[in-house]
Formats: C-alpha cells, sequence, structure tokens
C-alpha cells in the first residue's frame, strides 16, 4: 500500500481528542493552497456552478462534480462583519486580537462564497462588493491558515 500524506491541523497548545478528515476534495483544496497558492474548485457540468470551497456533489443539479478549475486569487466581499469582542481562536489557542474582519468572499470565477478573515487597517474600505486580495502565509501547512487573511484593494 502506497504511503499518504497527512495534512495536520493544530490548535496551538490545546488538546483536541479527535481526528478529523477533510476527504479527497478537501484535501486537492488545501494542498493547492499550501503547494501552489492557488484556488481550486468544482464546476458542474450540468449547471456551470462552481463551487469553493468544493464539494462532491452539485446542491443544484444533485450530480457528481469531477470538473476541477481554478478560480481567483481575487474576489469580492459578498458580507462581512467587524468583530469587536476578543476570543479564544480555536484554531490557534490564543485570544484573537480585536478588531477584526470576517466576512465571505466570492472568488473571480467561482459561484459560491469562501469564509475568512478580511483585514480592518481601514474599516471605511470594507464593504459588500469591495474587491479583496488573499495574503497568504510565510509557512504554509495545508491548512485554512496558509491565507492570513483578505486584503481590500480598491
Amino acid at each position: 500500500m502506497a504511503d499518504k500524506e497527512h495534512i495536520i491541523i493544530e490548535s496551538g497548545d490545546a488538546v483536541q481528542p479527535f481526528k478529523y478528515s477533510v476527504g479527497m476534495h478537501g484535501s486537492k483544496f488545501f494542498t493547492e493552497l499550501r503547494d501552489n497558492r492557488r484556488f481550486m474548485g468544482l464546476k458542474c457540468h450540468k449547471c456551470g456552478k462552481v463551487y469553493v470551497p468544493p464539494r462532491g456533489v452539485c446542491g443544484e443539479c444533485f450530480v457528481e462534480m469531477k470538473d476541477w478549475i481554478e478560480v481567483g486569487p481575487l474576489g469580492v466581499i459578498g458580507t462581512f462583519t467587524i468583530l469587536r469582542f476578543a476570543f479564544i481562536d480555536p484554531e490557534t489557542g490564543h485570544q484573537k486580537p480585536v478588531p477584526y474582519g470576517y466576512g465571505f468572499i466570492k472568488f473571480d470565477g467561482a459561484d459560491t462564497l469562501f469564509q475568512h478573515y478580511i483585514s480592518v487597517e481601514d474599516e471605511k474600505k470594507i464593504k459588500v462588493g469591495a474587491r479583496v486580495e488573499p495574503v497568504f502565509s510565510k509557512n504554509p501547512k495545508g491548512s485554512i491558515r496558509d491565507i492570513e487573511y483578505f486584503k481590500v484593494i480598491d
């Protein structure tokens, strides 16, 4: 049997008493993000809808999807919020500094929204429809944290 690479997601010093798999579609998505800094989606051959993050079955047509396509990396903010309260980030185990933005990004070439952090350097620029680009981690590991945040570019 061939050796398989396992992507491990850590939560700082916190202990997680379970194992979780992102499945074959999530694995390809995170591997492409880590190794090539590109966003991949799955396109429905029946209706043409492009899903990011990828999923195996079209939510509109209920057909299996196998056509991978590159999208983004630029996109627009579909909706957002600016949070002003601190909490322990479950992905890092550390307190999240405030304020910070969180929103849904629609990548160029995609039809669905992708959740992530948005930089709040200038809160006046953060609005629905604002163009954004990802800021990537300098040490990619194959997780959602390979994108540090999205920043407004217009």
